[in-house]
């Protein structure tokens, strides 16, 4: 493995969060260490596969399998991969499956679901954009619902976030909108809040991203103004993409 390609993993650890990564004690990898200071090589048995070769949404659903890796499994009724156009030059990322999704399968269809669906489509048709939600792929963070809905931990969101990454790159879109904290946290690493991040473009590798309120937030009536920022952003991601 060359230089190129062993700092190219290592930054893929890194976006996945991840400060500890393992290789074969046989393999002999050039020094890289003070490059990447942030994170340790150590032998051990096995480098799992981040960016397998000619990857796609059938592929990354087989090798998750009946996943068991951590313990939202427990509780699970579905796992919840992800739906839409596989190849959709936008890709909406939420934070977790909820009741609805989980008896279901498939990610946004209860309230904030049906509330995001009439965002893309309502928005879509006043901007006189031909689009519909089966136009898009929408998926979580995480696949497994979480004990009464509660926010996905770090160890969670770390294992379940190779396969998020490997989604987005296998679809490759135009742009992703990252639908609230959990989100924006996990596609982009970051700390800051949703009303900071809002409405100025990010970025994940080369791909734009998009941050806005998650649909669940715009369902509490106190929340007026954040929905027509929520509204503002969609119209900003949709005339990027689709204009």
């Amino acid at each position: 493995m060359t230089r190129d390609e062993v700092r190219r993993y290592l930054e893929f650890y890194q976006d996945l969060g991840v400060k500890t990564v393992f290789r074969r004690e046989a393999v002999s990898a050039p020094p890289v260490a003070a490059e990447t200071p942030a994170v340790t090589v150590a032998p051990a048995p096995v480098v799992p596969a981040l960016e397998p070769a000619h990857d796609n949404l059938l592929k990354i659903l087989e090798d998750i399998g009946d996943c068991k890796r951590c313990r939202l499994h427990e509780g699970r009724n579905k796992l919840v991969f992800g739906v839409g156009n596989e190849n959709a030059k936008l890709v909406f990322v939420g934070e977790g499956p909820g009741a609805d999704e989980d008896a279901q399968g498939i990610p946004f269809v209860g309230r904030a679901g049906q509330l995001l669906t009439q965002m893309i489509e309502g928005t879509a048709r006043k901007e006189g954009i031909p689009l519909t939600r089966a136009d898009v792929y929408i998926c979580n963070v995480v696949k497994c619902r979480p004990p009464e809905n509660r926010t996905p931990q770090p160890d969670e969101m770390e294992i379940c976030g190779q396969f998020l990454y490997r989604q987005l790159l296998a679809i490759r879109p135009k742009a992703i909108c990252a639908l609230g904290s959990t989100a924006a946290k996990a596609v982009l690493g970051t700390k800051e809040g949703v009303t900071r991040l809002r409405g100025k473009w990010q970025q994940w590798r080369d791909i734009p991203v998009m941050v806005t309120y998650h649909p669940s937030y715009l369902l509490r009536p106190y929340n007026q103004n954040a929905k027509k920022e929520a509204w503002e952003d969609l119209k900003k991601v949709l005339h990027y993409v689709y204009d």
